[in-house]
């Protein structure tokens, strides 16, 4: 858990000063890595997916991965 703690900062700072500023930079919405999976479900369904999994795998703390389904 205190690994957690520590490494959050660091991904939300990478995330605002690199991936959210390419994003805009290339037209995108600016959301940067840290963008959570309610948005990434609400994504998902706006783009036709009436059926999305969200799993995550016991040794990875931070990342998510989709079963999108139409």
């Amino acid at each position: 858990m205190e690994r957690e703690i520590l490494l959050g900062p660091l991904l939300y700072t990478i995330s605002c000063m690199h991936c959210m500023t390419v994003s805009l930079a290339q037209g995108g919405d600016g959301l940067g890595a840290m963008w959570g999976k309610e948005m990434a479900v609400q994504y998902f369904q706006e783009a036709g997916f009436r059926y999305v999994q969200v799993h995550e795998l016991a040794h990875d703390f931070q990342n998510y991965y989709y079963v999108c389904r139409p």
